[in-house]
């Protein structure tokens, strides 16, 4: 099966056409309880169907988060497969919000579960964790650009527990975020019009000047709504990288479900608003 056009000239060509907006689909229980569905099958699914249904052939990006539906074992994972399947048929690019980090053979299954082309959870991105090495991700770093996927790298996390890995200095006086910066910048090196290996990078994290956030490749950006940040932030947090930013608001707009009309009013206003934003740089 032939690979697809690359994850980053995809990406670039969604944000610029349906805004930089990504919207997570987080079925997690206090959110089934508030749109009064049961803790269950049959809720994840009532959930994830009207998500897609709402938004998936409009926003540029869907991240359904791999972990609130393996809880409910293979059934729950039947439902991310399907999810998967119709987010990306009605145009919207998916990122897996897995998480994976391993080494050798093991990160190599794990690349194949998420960016083999023919896989039933194929997806256009996954999250993964470098902190085994940034070599050790070498395996997904390779399927991903034979398939036409990306990857978003955690390298400047929004959570207070991160920093005490992210910002430890190695023995070259760089901290450990910057490095992976610095790797993702190489894999990016030359890619138009945008790299497909990408940074996760929190919103809330304030001035971020003494990082060299331009890596030619997209950041993708937790905390916009719910957390506290606003589109008003963005340049503030990420200066001249702010172009390639591409905000992920979850709770902010999935609180407004089931109501299909309301949840794309939502994210239209958030799309807006952030696009506004961007063009006031």
């Amino acid at each position: 099966m032939s690979a697809l056009e690359p994850f980053g000239a995809r990406l670039r060509r969604a944000m610029d056409e349906r805004g930089p907006l990504c919207v997570g689909i987080d079925p997690h229980a206090s959110l089934l309880a508030d749109w009064g569905l049961g803790d269950d099958i049959a809720g994840l699914e009532r959930f994830s169907r009207t998500v897609v249904e709402a938004l998936a052939d409009r926003v540029a990006v869907l991240k359904p988060q791999s972990a609130f539906f393996e809880r409910f074992g293979s059934r729950g994972v039947a439902v991310l497969e399907k999810s998967v399947e119709e987010a990306r048929a009605a145009g919207a690019l998916v990122v897996m919000d897995a998480k994976r980090g391993d080494i050798g053979s093991t990160m190599a299954a794990y690349a194949e579960t998420f960016l083999r082309k023919d896989a039933p959870l194929f997806s256009d991105a996954l999250t993964v964790s470098p902190y085994l090495g940034y070599g050790s991700l070498k395996p997904a770093v390779e399927l991903a650009r034979e398939s036409g996927a990306g990857l978003f790298v955690l390298a400047l996390t929004s959570n207070p527990e991160g920093g005490e890995v992210q910002h430890a200095v190695r023995a070259d006086g760089r901290n450990v975020g910057a490095t992976m910066l610095g790797h993702l910048a190489a894999e990016n090196a030359g890619e138009t019009p945008l790299g497909s290996f990408g940074a996760v990078v929190g919103a809330t994290l304030g001035d971020l000047s003494s990082y060299d956030l331009d890596i030619n490749g997209p950041l993708l950006a937790p905390g916009i709504g719910a957390q506290g940040a606003t589109a008003a932030d963005l340049a503030g947090v990420f200066g001249p990288a702010v172009r390639n930013v591409l905000p992920n608001v979850s709770r902010g707009v999935l609180r407004h479900g089931p109501d299909v009309v309301a949840l794309r009013e939502s994210a239209e206003r958030f799309a807006e608003e952030i696009r506004a934003a961007l063009a006031a740089v």
